[in-house]
């Protein structure tokens, strides 16, 4: 349990990011690693319908292996880039990562996450946001693109690189959330958190 949330806290994810936005935050929680559950969605209407149902899935994933005997709010979130409408993924490997640099290049783009509030084991209707920062991006060299991605950062990255690490040098503006370019979208989950709880009628 959480001075900032009145039930225990799980995180389903494995992301260290994710992990430490919440605990310099102030909450304490348990993580627990959903696994590849979000690979079973693979379309959705819009990039921002997508991020929400990977969420949700992996906070379903995680929320149904609890066994919880006490109210407990599971967050999945679930982080992806967007080129116009078209989902950009992580890389396949290091050649599909300079591939996704060289797309994103001299671009305007999003990054979106989608968040899922799952209260176990009651397992009422769960609560769903998106937050939408957007990046413009400087045209980056070849050499430039081919240095970075031996350097493993891109590697896993959502859009192949990582705002807080060196992939930064790489960032003209970032319009909205730099949390949420990190991987997670802390002052929307601030918003709906009081709303679901309320909604739930926990207090």
């Amino acid at each position: 349990m959480s001075a900032r949330c009145p039930v225990p806290l799980v995180l389903a994810s494995a992301s260290p990011r994710r992990q430490q936005i919440l605990r310099d935050a102030g909450y304490r929680f348990e993580t627990r690693d959903p696994g590849e559950a979000e690979s079973a969605i693979a379309a959705a209407p819009t990039p921002e319908n997508l991020a929400m149902a990977k969420a949700r899935l992996k906070a379903q994933t995680v929320a149904q292996g609890l066994q919880a005997r006490v109210p407990t709010l599971v967050i999945g979130a679930d982080t992806l880039v967007a080129l116009n409408d078209e989902v950009v993924g992580k890389p396949l490997d290091r050649l599909d990562a300079e591939r996704i640099l060289a797309r994103l290049s001299g671009t305007r783009h999003r990054v979106i996450s989608g968040l899922c509030l799952w209260l176990a084991p009651q397992n009422p209707r769960p609560e769903l946001a998106a937050e939408t920062s957007w990046i413009v991006m400087r045209s980056i060299s070849k050499e430039d693109i081919g240095a970075y991605v031996a350097s493993g950062e891109a590697d896993g990255k959502a859009g192949a690189y990582a705002v807080q690490e060196s992939g930064d040098r790489f960032v003209e503006r970032i319009d909205g959330s730099f949390l949420n370019v990190v991987g997670f979208p802390l002052e929307r989950f601030e918003q709906v958190l009081p709303l679901a709880l309320q909604r739930w009628g926990v207090s």
